[in-house]
């Protein structure tokens, strides 16, 4: 079994190509450049224009926590494959020794757990069409860039029992934070930022992402990477849409028990500006959701507050910040 959905190959697939990049970037706020360039890379491969002998794409997605990085991979293989179940991810901080090395591929023979197959290899044996993402690759030992350099050239590994192992039919994306302290320490502001209308993206930090890498990763590394893709830090109207995204699975859950959510504008501004951090990226905006409207919305649930059909108002309070008021339908 491949793991390829049968209806892929017999829909319009164009049409679905033609779509891809609006699709992503619907969920992955922010970075039109770098859904552009994953969504370029699909379409050349779906065409029949990829070379035969490498992985479809190989990736670098560089930038701060929490702006989209992982968030892309996981929207790229929902949508090749319907689910995240197309989705292999690996710490490669787990991969920081040399001795470790061997779990990525299998032990050799005569080493303990010869057999078995590595953690790369074998989920690629086992699903051999899959979106491979390798988290934070910096903090790998430099032997596993030996390693993948084969990867990259051949499209295909030799495990530790010496089966070959097919990566033509994957997508290789490896995330780095590698740079981003250095852009941050910058005058020019790189976290909450708000551009003027119409402005366009700021370019300065790529050439310190660009000097960061280099002093990290080997030339012949960086140079069998299709596309290195800097990921830029978000700025309000970003951080707006990214909680209109949020909100529609506790719109989705509140409908099933009865209730009605609306948030107005000016508390999403106020839960922008009260859960945005440069440092964190949107994992603190989460927090903030929770703790200021999950929280509160649940203590009225749990006291008896909210009969059936009532909404839930969600506002900007001076005083409080947020402010959860019930409106009741007329008997």
């Amino acid at each position: 079994m491949t793991g390829i959905p049968a209806e892929r190959v017999s829909e319009d697939e164009a049409s679905r190509l033609r779509s891809l990049r609006d699709h992503l970037a619907r969920r992955v706020v922010g970075q039109q450049e770098a859904v552009e360039r994953i969504a370029r890379t699909i379409r050349r491969s779906r065409a029949g224009l990829q070379d035969e002998n490498r992985p479809i794409g190989v990736f670098l997605f560089v930038g701060p926590t929490g702006v989209g990085k992982t968030l892309l991979a996981k929207e790229v293989s929902k949508w090749l494959f319907d689910e995240h179940r197309g989705l292999i991810r690996i710490d490669m901080s787990e991969y920081a020794e040399k001795h470790n090395v061997a779990r990525l591929i299998g032990p050799p023979p005569g080493y303990v757990g010869y057999g078995e197959g590595g953690q790369l290899t074998e989920a690629v044996r086992r699903q051999p069409y899959a979106v491979v993402l390798l988290d934070e690759i910096e903090k790998a030992h430099p032997e596993v860039f030996n390693t993948l350099l084969q990867l990259f050239d051949e499209g295909r590994l030799t495990d530790g029992s010496g089966r070959t192992v097919d990566f033509r039919n994957t997508i290789l994306i490896m995330t780095s934070n590698v740079g981003s302290r250095e852009v941050a320490r910058k005058p020019l502001r790189v976290g909450y930022a708000t551009p003027s209308k119409g402005a366009a993206p700021d370019t300065a930090p790529d050439g310190e992402y660009r000097r960061a890498l280099e002093r990290v990763f080997a030339p012949e590394f960086l140079n069998r990477i299709d596309d290195i893709v800097i990921f830029r830090t978000l700025d309000a109207g970003d951080v707006v849409r990214i909680i209109d995204l949020e909100l529609q699975g506790l719109f989705t859950r509140t409908g099933r028990l009865g209730y009605k959510i609306k948030v107005t504008e000016g508390a999403k501004r106020r839960l922008a500006s009260m859960g945005y951090e440069a440092r964190y990226g949107v994992r603190s905006l989460r927090r903030t959701l929770a703790e200021q409207v999950e929280e509160p919305l649940s203590t009225l649930i749990l006291d008896g507050k909210l009969r059936t059909g009532d909404t839930v108002v969600v506002e900007s309070d001076r005083s409080r910040g947020i402010r959860l008021r019930v409106d009741r339908p007329a008997a």
